[in-house]
């Protein structure tokens, strides 16, 4: 009895110290609440009297669902590649729609003041209100052009701090997976190194898509969602970004002896989303503008060297063209003034409207851009603008899904593995009156031992 008792009582120290650590926890981000399995010990073996030998603590368990962690990891990577793409669409969509901003909005007011110049071609005012207005939509293009090389060379810096982020987590990770093996063959509770583990790597899902294998020792492999290894066993792997010659980035993998170059769809979340904005947006979105950019400068040089100027010669180009510089894509040619102005399609007649008109029907004339066909150049833009509205909408709309299912798969993974004050605080008058229960038992069993030894006194 006496045993038993005391089996019982040890029990009972045991529930209410794990019920402890649960409440004192009841606020630790990823905590996952403990509990002791408890079993009953078999009477001995010749003894047909007993109804057992007491309780045994069996161990102290960590209830973690395991898919619902996972279910957790891959909503925070779905999640990721949401977030990383929608600030940069937010911004290149603000500005290329701004009325002040806007291509669009510079195309029309060129050739509006190449409309009011066919009024009075040889008006000297008129004609600075064309070299005007030419200089503010090359200025516009210019613009946007320094946006998009902006939002690359941001991406690559973004991109290397998520690279060295990724490294940092894959190394504590191993790190976690070498102490839990030593924890878990010498007997010690892991249960905190193993939280702070599923920790990490919901941290690190956040950066890559993982995949997570558990292996017999404890010890976990990650991988990337095509396979290539973040983390097996101790041992982590070394991820960099290469720069190429055009100014994009590589990102290369090393593990042991192997290495890779991985892509956005290898990639995922957070890391995975730069990659697919700037190959599938950003890229087509830079080169589109400078096409327009080179049609405009193209079109109208090449019609304005077919008129003459007020002084009777040839005209010569409006605009200077350079696809590789950044600030100055688009600008007017220099020295350019008034007089200049080919509009006339006949040199006896220098104040004449015929090339003007010409310059004018090149607002009508269809061109030829990659991902959009044969367009004006106006309706070129308005298609353009309205294929990056969409994809934001969507991207908003996805991100907003990722942020919800986030939401439920944390709450849903706290209703199985997190604390419940009403279930501990429970646990804790349970376990309470069965120390007290125990203890009474422990009592009793003094008062009969002193009552038989009385007995024979």
């Amino acid at each position: 009895m006496m045993q038993n008792a005391l089996a019982g009582a040890l029990a009972a120290q045991a529930a209410l110290n794990a019920a402890s650590q649960n409440i004192s926890n009841v606020m630790t981000p990823g905590y996952s609440r403990q509990g002791v399995v408890l079993s009953a010990i078999a009477p001995s073996v010749g003894d047909p009297h007993s109804a057992g030998s007491g309780v045994d603590i069996q161990s102290i368990r960590r209830f973690n669902d395991q898919y619902r962690s996972l279910q957790m990891w891959q909503a925070s990577a779905n999640m990721g590649e949401s977030a990383a793409k929608q600030g940069y669409l937010t911004q290149l969509e603000q500005v290329m729609s701004a009325s002040g901003s806007s291509i669009s909005g510079g195309l029309d007011k060129f050739y509006a003041a190449l409309g009011a110049a066919s009024v009075e071609p040889s008006s000297l005012a008129l004609r600075q209100g064309v070299i005007t207005e030419a200089g503010a939509m090359a200025q516009r293009f210019n613009n946007l052009n320094r946006v998009l090389s902006a939002q690359h060379a941001s991406i690559n810096e973004q991109r290397t701090a998520l690279v060295t982020q990724v490294n940092s987590l894959g190394g504590s990770i191993a790190r976690l997976n070498k102490e839990i093996v030593a924890a878990t063959a010498t007997g010690v509770n892991p249960s905190g190194l193993l939280d702070e583990r599923d920790r990490k790597i919901d941290q690190l899902s956040g950066l890559v898509d993982v995949r997570v294998v558990n292996q017999n020792d404890g010890a976990i492999s990650v991988t990337l969602r095509a396979g290539q290894p973040l983390v097996v066993g101790d041992s982590s792997s070394v991820m960099s970004t290469e720069t190429q010659l055009d100014g994009s980035q590589l990102i290369k993998l090393s593990f042991a002896q192997e290495k890779f170059t991985l892509n956005g769809g290898s990639i995922g979340s957070q890391l995975g989303g730069l990659n697919e904005y700037e190959k599938n947006s950003l890229k087509p979105m830079e080169d589109a503008i400078r096409t327009l950019a080179g049609e405009v400068a193209g079109r109208i040089n090449g019609q304005h060297a077919a008129g003459f100027d007020l002084t009777g010669q040839p005209g010569k180009a409006l605009f200077v063209f350079d696809a590789q510089n950044p600030e100055a894509m688009l600008k007017l040619r220099p020295g350019i003034v008034a007089e200049d102005l080919a509009f006339a399609s006949d040199a006896s007649k220098p104040g004449g409207s015929g090339n003007l008109q010409k310059l004018i029907d090149i607002q009508s004339q269809a061109l030829t851009v990659l991902g959009l066909g044969s367009v004006t150049l106006s309706d070129a833009y308005a298609q353009l603008l309205g294929r990056l509205a969409s994809e934001s909408q969507q991207n908003q709309s996805s991100l907003a899904t990722g942020k919800v299912v986030r939401s439920q798969s944390e709450q849903d993974w706290k209703s199985t593995s997190g604390v419940n004050r009403d279930e501990e605080a429970m646990n804790i008058i349970e376990y309470q009156k069965m120390y007290q229960a125990n203890m009474k038992v422990i009592a009793i069993a003094n008062q009969l031992f002193d009552s038989t030894l009385a007995a024979f006194g």
